[in-house]
Parts: C-alpha cells; structure tokens; sequence
C-alpha cells in the first residue's frame, strides 16, 4: 500500500515540474516590451509613440540609427514610413519569435498610416528556421547518449577520449543532415558547431563520473526543458520564466549563435560561453574519483581481501 502510494505521488510530482518547465513556457507566452524602431516624419511618428503600449517598445530613430539598430539585434523589426510607401525591414538572424512579432506589429502600424506595406528580409527556409535549435538539441543528445554507453558498458578509462570522439562524429552526423536539408555551413559554422558539441559532451562526461546513471535525472531534464525556452524570445516569456531560465541555458547560447553564423556571420559571447562549459567538463573529469556506482543496474564492487578472499564488507562484518 506504502509503495503504491508513493509511485503514485512521484509520478504525480514529475508530471506537474515537466509541465511547468516545459509546456507552461510556451502556455505563459506573451509580449511584452518588444524592441522595434519606426522611421517616420514627425507627424507620423508622433501618432506611432502615441500608440505605444506594454507589448512593444517603440523607438522612433533616424535611418542609419534603424539599420545599426536592427544589424545588432537590439530591435527585431524596422519600419521605414515614407510618402506613399512603408518598408518592414527584418534580420534573419533574429529569433523567428521575435520577427514573427515585429511584423505583424509593424504592418498593423503602417495600415494605421494609410500606407501600402512592403517587407524586406532575406528569405529564410524552413530548414534554416529549424536549424539552430535542431542542431543544439542533436549535439546534446548525441554527447549524453556516448557518455550513457560509456557507464552502461562499465568503460573504466580514457573517458575524455570518448568525450571528444563523440563531440567530432555527432558534429559531423548533424553538420550533414543540415546539409541535406539544404543549411549552407560555411567554415565558422563548423567550427560553432564543434565547439557545442565538445563542451557539452565533456560536462555530460563529467556529470556521469561522478554521478553514474543518476546523471541523467539532470541531463534529461534539462534537454527537455531547454528547448522550449531557448526557441523563444525574452521579451515573449514570462518574467520568472526568463529569470529561472532563459538566463543561463546552453540552448539558448548555442542556437542564437548558430542563427547569428548562419546570416551575419559574428557571435562573441557564445565562444566565451561554451568554453566555460568546456572547462568546466575538464574541472570534472579531472576532479576527484567517479562514482561508486558505475554500471546500469547499481551494484557497487566491493572488492575481495587478498588476505582471506572474503569481500572486505564481509570481513569487517565478521570481524
């Protein structure tokens, strides 16, 4: 009766925590204080302030200031109002969340103008939308499934050397269905890609020397929950989403890196990031001795007493 009771109740309390990590991202999605510039003349870009609400913040700027702006991904749309014609401008290398708001925000604006709307961007298809995030999720995945096989086979040595040689063969095997979905990698992205799939695999090493098996209660949560939030914008989460979050998950580094490689060619603090990661792994394999706990079904080897042959457990028991 205890033991059925308690199933029951942990089974109870993982639904509701994956729920709330994961499907209450996307539940709780809302705008609020959406970057986006307008370049107008100052009759109409009195009306567009006038407009302004919680959902977005509007930014009325010249010409060059829109570009700069919107070329550093610090506004996910731009809308040009001229006499007669208004232009959307979106960067590709935004969130597809993020531009998917700022156009159908800007085109409200500009009707409200009276003036045709025109959208300039560069195409984008939807394998290249899906890539940065598929790509994260593969490079994880792959990483803890070689570390996985590493304690489930009882793999004594050379961890690292595992580590490393999972990160190049999964980079490869993502690198070439990106391309077989029609992604363009040029020598940069490979390398970002590599870099991912390195510092994930070393912590995920790492984790699993110390914890053994139990390490996938932490690196299976987070592949579950990451995703969700890394495929959306800061300014569409929730507040505690975004703090709890947003904030520090690889995902989210690793596919805004990604994304930014693949149209504009420059990431900085991604490298930073995930050398962090990387480093941190090596702290760990490095670290102290792996867990008691080494293989699939929990038994620990005690060892066997060279005096008397009894395992020393026994012995000391006897004793």
């Amino acid at each position: 009766m205890r033991t059925a009771l308690v199933t029951a109740v942990a089974g109870a309390v993982v639904a509701f925590l994956l729920g709330l990590l994961t499907f209450g991202v996307q539940a709780t999605v809302h705008p609020h204080d959406v970057p986006l510039a307008v370049v107008a003349p100052p009759p109409v870009a009195d009306r567009v302030q006038a407009a302004d609400s919680a959902e977005v913040d509007v930014r009325v700027v010249s010409a060059d200031e829109a570009r700069n702006l919107l070329r550093d991904k610090e506004v996910y749309g731009v809308l040009e109002i001229a006499p007669g014609q208004a232009t959307i401008r979106l960067n590709p290398a935004v969130n597809p969340s993020g531009t998917q708001v700022a156009q159908q925000v800007l085109t409200g604006v500009a009707q409200g103008a009276g003036v045709p709307v025109r959208i300039e961007t560069q195409a984008v298809s939807a394998a290249e939308r899906t890539a940065p995030l598929a790509a994260s999720a593969l490079l994880w995945v792959g990483g803890m499934v070689a570390g996985l096989l590493f304690v489930v086979l009882k793999g004594r040595d050379l961890r690292w050397l595992s580590a490393t040689t999972a990160a190049v063969l999964v980079t490869c095997s993502t690198a070439g269905l990106l391309a077989w979905w029609g992604v363009t990698l040029n020598v940069p992205t490979l390398a970002f890609l590599l870099a991912v799939a390195t510092a994930f695999a070393l912590l995920q090493a790492g984790l699993f020397k110390h914890l053994g098996v139990r390490a996938m209660g932490v690196l299976g949560l987070l592949y579950l929950m990451a995703p969700a939030v890394a495929g959306q914008v800061p300014e569409l989460l929730n507040p505690v989403y975004r703090a709890v979050l947003w904030s520090w998950t690889p995902f989210r580094f690793s596919a805004e890196g990604l994304r930014s490689l693949l149209y504009d060619g420059s990431v900085s603090t991604e490298w930073w990031v995930f050398g962090g990661i990387a480093l941190l792994g090596v702290v760990l394999l490095l670290a102290g001795k792996k867990a008691q706990t080494d293989s699939a079904d929990g038994i620990v080897d005690v060892g066997v007493d060279q005096a008397d042959g009894l395992p020393r457990a026994e012995r000391q028991h006897t004793a």
